[in-house]
């Protein structure tokens, strides 16, 4: 049943990328990265090449990375796009970054941090998979992270950790900065969401953009990793305290993985929490 379900999607996906194009899918081929949608590349007709994936919201997407697009990152070029299927320039098969790589991706996300707005949000909500990802404007960068990200659906969280979330507030209220410049963030900044290419490219993927704290982006990069320090010194000094608040902007990404992956991550949730905890 898996794999007719499986096919069946994946037919579904062909299809949607044949009438977005008006070009007919010769061949596929499944990437990685398929964790919360398929992600194949297709041969066309045309003698050209595509990436196409599906998504809870391929149409937002879109429209997120032609954002960081106009604020000058470099990203995937999104083609074509409907309610189903997203269809990308097919950049080639990602490679292993060198430290001029990270050198260029530190240069594009400070160019990225400075694109701003003058709150705190989204003009539209997105999601991971089955996880709602709700983007309300807000005028105080706290409340936006305590109430619309570590506290947004507790009732979908174990009570024990939503009731320790709840007792952290205090604690999150007082170290994170009321109005940092609301910088244009991609929002789920892994390094698996960042496709290295030769010589030295470092294009962004996957996005789930909103504006916030700029150490949004870099805390996410940081939670299974550390990128060296050619990319540290692209991007420049960062302010007083954020080996603190890295900690608070990883909880969320934490949060996610324990609701999409189950109780293998709940330790990580444990131990960032517990950092905060008296």
């Amino acid at each position: 049943m898996h794999g007719q379900g499986f096919n069946s999607a994946r037919n579904g996906l062909l299809s949607g990328v044949e009438q977005l194009l008006g070009d007919k899918v010769l061949s596929s081929e499944p990437l990685h990265g398929g964790d919360l949608s398929q992600v194949v590349r297709l041969r066309l007709a045309s003698g050209d090449t595509v990436v196409a994936k599906s998504g809870p919201y391929p149409d937002r997407e879109a429209r997120m990375l032609r954002k960081l697009a106009d604020a000058g990152a470099r990203v995937v070029a999104p083609i074509a796009s409907s309610a189903d299927v997203l269809v990308l320039e097919d950049l080639g098969p990602s490679i292993s970054p060198n430290e001029q790589s990270w050198h260029v991706l530190g240069e594009n996300l400070i160019g990225l941090h400075a694109a701003e707005s003058d709150r705190f949000g989204w003009g539209e909500d997105y999601a991971f998979g089955k996880v709602p990802i709700h983007n309300r404007w807000d005028e105080t960068w706290p409340e936006f992270w305590i109430e619309q990200r570590l506290m947004a659906d507790a009732h979908a969280l174990p009570a024990d950790i939503a009731r320790n979330l709840a007792n952290l507030r205090p604690r999150l209220m007082e170290i994170l900065p009321t109005h940092p410049k609301p910088s244009l963030l991609h929002g789920d900044l892994w390094s698996g969401n960042v496709h290295f290419t030769q010589p030295q490219g470092a294009y962004l993927i996957d996005p789930a953009c909103y504006y916030g704290h700029a150490e949004v982006d870099l805390a996410m990069l940081t939670l299974f990793g550390r990128p060296p320090a050619a990319f540290w010194d692209a991007y420049g000094p960062l302010e007083e305290g954020w080996e603190l608040r890295q900690h608070a902007y990883q909880l969320w990404p934490a949060l996610v993985h324990l609701r999409l992956f189950g109780d293998g991550y709940r330790s990580l949730v444990e131990r960032l929490a517990a950092v905060f905890q008296d």
